[in-house]
């Protein structure tokens, strides 16, 4: 049976088990001769005339022999997900697809990379972790890789799962394809927020960005990933998934979206490693079946507090990957080095410090109210809270610091979590002193690339942003109209530590890439709580690259710092999944 016959049935299946009885089906608009229907895709919000949304597929729709010239620029580009529901209402005509690009040569690891994907495929494998440092290459080497796949299993369609912000890394990823090339393929690009519109249909090859988005089993994401990626079924009846991430996990407990590989590198069928019903404990119970050592925790199976057996562990689950004839994993450190990474102390006046004793008191005082009432709810805002305000209090420096590096002439990235008691301040405080500032956060904007622009062609020497992945910010950078960023050096700044190894070694990873080396700094108040936590950060974030995961004992320790080592671990890490 075909894909798009299984598909098409599958769908009818689940739409009569959604809607029952209860509602008739939503049909699509009449198409009159040589007419065709247009997919558009509208801003939220927005009314464009002729443009009209239509819940059978859930976007805006025009009917019509050709597109309105007002129209236009609404009309989703190649390897987007509107181009592959307009190609699927209109079969027999589908869009043009454009010719790959003259320019674009991938470099050699790049190739190796592919190659090393295709011989795992060729041998049967299911997937293939891509674990190289941020900036080697991983964007190229997936769209190759899964080309050579597609070829070997006569494929029809790849699925490309990227990051978020959207305007970003959907362009990233659609543009890299056009440039390699579709190798008669159909490839359609959407971020982790949008999988349950693709859930309906078939993939041969799937490519999971920064798969450490799927760390936790107990979410809607995961749920929606188990089902498209087959990840229950046996080995011959899934799709080939390619997973990127410089960052896997910080502990072996925090890869299940790795389990059909360590399933087949065993010899074992997925029941042993996946579940329905109970997968963190199914695949922790595995985990501990093959020698990880592993103990029971206030919130299920935690990994064991032995430095020794620690290492071995990272050893052990690195060779089932690496160790596979051929190999279903690839891990190669940046040639031009680790991020350099240091704290920053940030003295404050007498009547900063005395603001900021005055909230650690206050902040101590709730946790300990929290603590004894076991409300974890109360303690993650008491968390919250005395972030917020610390970081508050250290705005003016953080300005005067990004204000002497661009008076030096060198660009600023400043990373934070939070906008109204960081982001907000600091960019107001910087456009004050004549600053021009781009923005990368907040509600509503969809100029975001925009942004990027700005602070690329150094028209804007200082960005502020909130995401952690899949941008990027780096000096002679090759953009999107063929021009090349401005070739000054990248400075980073935390203002505020990340918890997670995971996202600080992401977040490092936006500006000290391709060849570009680029120093980050933690920025903290002196002679407080921020000083011990920044400490740990910087070794946190180095270790974060481990190509298995990071040591955890780290976060361990910011958490008693806190006196907040007895709430979820996820409230540290800010991990929703």
């Amino acid at each position: 049976m075909s894909s798009t016959r299984r598909s098409s049935t599958r769908g009818r299946r689940r739409s009569s088990r959604r809607t029952g009885a209860r509602s008739a089906p939503r049909e699509l608009p009449f198409v009159g001769p040589g007419e065709r229907l247009w997919v558009l895709d509208v801003p939220y919000g927005t009314q464009v005339e002729g443009a009209s949304w239509h819940p059978a597929v859930r976007m805006h729709l025009f009917v019509g022999r050709a597109l309105p010239a007002h129209l236009q620029p609404y009309a989703p580009g190649p390897h987007t997900l509107g181009r592959f529901l307009e190609n699927s209402l209109n079969p027999g005509d589908p869009a043009p697809v454009p010719p790959p690009a003259e320019d674009l040569e991938p470099r050699r690891a790049q190739f190796e990379a592919a190659d090393a994907i295709a011989e795992r495929a060729a041998a049967g494998g299911r997937m293939f972790l891509l674990a190289d440092e941020p900036g080697v290459g991983k964007t190229i080497s997936a769209v190759l890789g899964a080309s050579a796949v597609g070829s070997l299993r006569g494929a029809r369609r790849v699925l490309v799962v990227a990051d978020r912000p959207a305007a970003i890394t959907i362009g990233h990823w659609c543009r890299s394809i056009t440039a390699l090339g579709d190798s008669g393929l159909e490839w359609v690009v959407i971020t982790w927020d949008r999988l349950e519109k693709v859930a309906d249909h078939d993939w041969d090859v799937i490519i999971a960005d920064e798969a450490h988005a799927l760390r936790r089993t107990s979410t809607k994401r995961w749920k929606l990933w188990a089902q498209i990626s087959g990840h229950r079924s046996e080995h011959a009846a899934a799709p080939f998934v390619i997973a990127t991430t410089a960052t896997p996990g910080h502990t072996p407990l925090e890869l299940p979206y790795l389990a059909p590989a360590y399933a087949q590198a065993h010899g074992e069928p997925m029941s042993r490693w996946a579940s329905a019903t109970r997968p963190e404990a199914t695949f922790a119970d595995a985990l501990e079946r093959h020698g990880i050592a592993l103990e029971k925790g206030r919130y299920g199976a935690t990994w064991t507090s032995d430095a020794t057996r620690r290492a071995e562990d990272l050893a052990r689950v690195r060779g089932w990957l690496a160790d596979a004839r051929p190999v279903a994993m690839l891990h190669r450190a940046a040639p031009w080095g680790p991020v350099p990474i240091s704290g920053m102390p940030v003295a404050l006046t007498p009547a900063e410090h005395a603001a900021y004793e005055a909230e650690w008191g206050e902040f101590c005082r709730e946790m300990d109210l929290a603590r004894r009432g076991r409300s974890t709810a109360k303690g993650r805002a008491a968390l919250l809270r005395f972030r917020q305000k610390a970081g508050l209090i250290r705005v003016d420096s953080t300005v005067a610091w990004i204000a002497q590096q661009v008076e030096a002439e060198r660009q600023v990235a400043c990373s934070v979590e939070f906008v109204d008691t960081a982001a907000d301040p600091i960019v107001e405080r910087l456009q004050d002193a004549g600053i021009e500032v781009a923005t990368i956060y907040g509600r509503d904007r969809f100029d975001v690339e925009e942004q990027r622009l700005r602070f690329q062609r150094g028209q804007a020497p200082v960005c502020v942003f909130t995401t952690v992945a899949s941008i990027s910010l780096h000096a002679g950078e090759t953009l999107p109209d063929g021009e090349q960023a401005s070739p000054l050096p990248r400075v980073g700044l935390f203002h505020q530590a990340r918890f997670s190894g995971i996202a600080g070694r992401q977040v490092t990873g936006r500006t000290h890439r391709d060849q570009q080396v680029s120093p980050w700094h933690i920025a903290y108040a002196e002679g407080t709580v921020e000083e011990q936590v920044s400490k740990l950060m910087v070794e946190r974030i180095a270790a974060a690259s481990d190509t298995v995961g990071g040591d955890t004992a780290g976060l361990g320790d910011v958490a008693r710092l806190l006196g907040a080592d007895w709430l979820p671990a996820a409230t540290l890490t800010g991990d929703r999944g």
